[in-house]
């Protein structure tokens, strides 16, 4: 073998050794990285895991408003509707009005038998004081009749008069008496029409409060002719109302027929949120919001509510379980969010889908190590 020949299979030789060592290298490399790296990443795993838990995150949000179908109590035609459709009002500013005519008639009315009861109660206490004129005069022929006959019984007794004109005059007696009874049951009847006080003044008798509460009726009846909002805020719906429409009263219907509807400008965000979510959810908890409308905006706010029940809690119809065939439902319980201010001006409508962030500031680790 010649020198070149032995060269060659030298380097042959060295570079299978070179590679086999290589080959070793990776195999304990691979070793290393399955053991250190799985160790590495459950570790960095287990941190994230004891370090999280921190925020509770639902996309069940929306917004709310204070709102309302403002209708009014009394029934009657629509004379004028006095805002339109995303109009800002003030509280007290006119929102419709009613014919006020039938009102006005039905007031005057009222009015009119007020003013009738006063005499009645003038005329009754008159007629007080003449029946009591009436018996006094009685009271005194009654007295005259019985000394008469007190005179005739004695007459008689001497045969100095005839029985017959004693018999008259017994008969004059009882008839004094009878008048004067019935006088007095008049009398009695006047006066406890006065409620049993000649002088009491006609404002005080019972009809005359009656007759003064017609009239307050009446009063409170034509002032809710003229429908006013309740609170500021936006309307939001009165294309139903227009002018000649009937107006049925809620109290007579039970249902709000025709109305305007107004959009206060308190806001908050009302969240059905999972039971399983709400261990470490109480209220002053921060929150953050983002509103689909305004990709980029955020709001701040706090837990301003819990609920106390769920929401099947108030169910018309709750899930009866009395057969024993159930299948366990994780629910859902409102929570109330007041928002505390915003990144960007941007209005906020009822209605709109929110994603809310709940930071509890509690996280896993800390429960462990309160657990142990």
């Amino acid at each position: 073998m010649s020198a070149v020949d032995e060269s060659v299979a030298a380097y042959q030789d060295r570079k299978q050794g070179w590679l086999a060592g290589l080959w070793a290298d990776k195999a304990r490399l691979r070793r290393v990285l399955m053991v250190w790296g799985v160790a590495v990443f459950v570790s960095i795993a287990g941190v994230f895991y004891l370090m999280g838990g921190r925020y509770v995150t639902s996309d069940d949000s929306y917004v709310h408003a204070n709102k309302l179908m403002v209708s009014t109590d009394v029934s009657g035609l629509v004379r004028s509707v006095n805002v339109r459709e995303g109009q800002q009002v003030k509280k007290g500013d006119v929102l419709f009005t009613l014919d006020p005519k039938p009102f006005e008639i039905a007031l005057e009315n009222a009015q009119a038998n007020l003013a009738s009861t006063v005499q009645d109660a003038e005329s009754t206490r008159a007629m007080y004081r003449a029946a009591m004129g009436q018996i006094a005069a009685q009271a005194a022929q009654l007295n005259v009749n019985r000394q008469t006959f007190a005179r005739y019984e004695a007459l008689a007794k001497q045969n100095a008069i005839a029985a017959m004109q004693v018999d008259a005059q017994r008969a004059a007696v009882l008839s004094a008496q009878a008048t004067l009874a019935s006088l007095q049951q008049t009398a009695a009847t006047q006066l406890a029409k006065l409620s049993g006080n000649p002088n009491l003044p006609a404002e005080q008798t019972p009809a005359y409060l009656k007759a003064k509460a017609a009239v307050d009726e009446a009063q409170r009846q034509l002032d809710h002719a003229v429908v006013r909002a309740p609170f500021d805020g936006t309307v939001g719906e009165v294309d139903s109302l227009q002018p000649g429409t009937l107006v049925i009263s809620a109290m007579s219907a039970f249902t709000t027929t025709s109305a305007v509807g107004l959009i206060g400008k308190n806001v908050w965000v009302s969240s059905d949120m999972k039971e399983t979510d709400l261990t470490h959810v109480h209220p002053g908890n921060p929150v953050s919001m983002t509103v689909d409308t305004y990709p980029g905006c955020k709001w701040e706010g706090h837990i301003d509510s819990v609920s106390a029940g769920s929401d099947t809690s108030f169910s018309a119809l709750p899930a009866e379980n009395a057969s024993g065939n159930w299948v366990k439902v994780v629910q859902r319980i409102p929570v109330r969010v007041a928002i505390d201010k915003s990144e960007c001006d941007r209005p906020l409508r009822a209605g709109m889908s929110t994603v809310i962030t709940i930071d509890t500031g509690l996280r896993r680790i800390t429960r462990l190590l309160h657990g142990l």
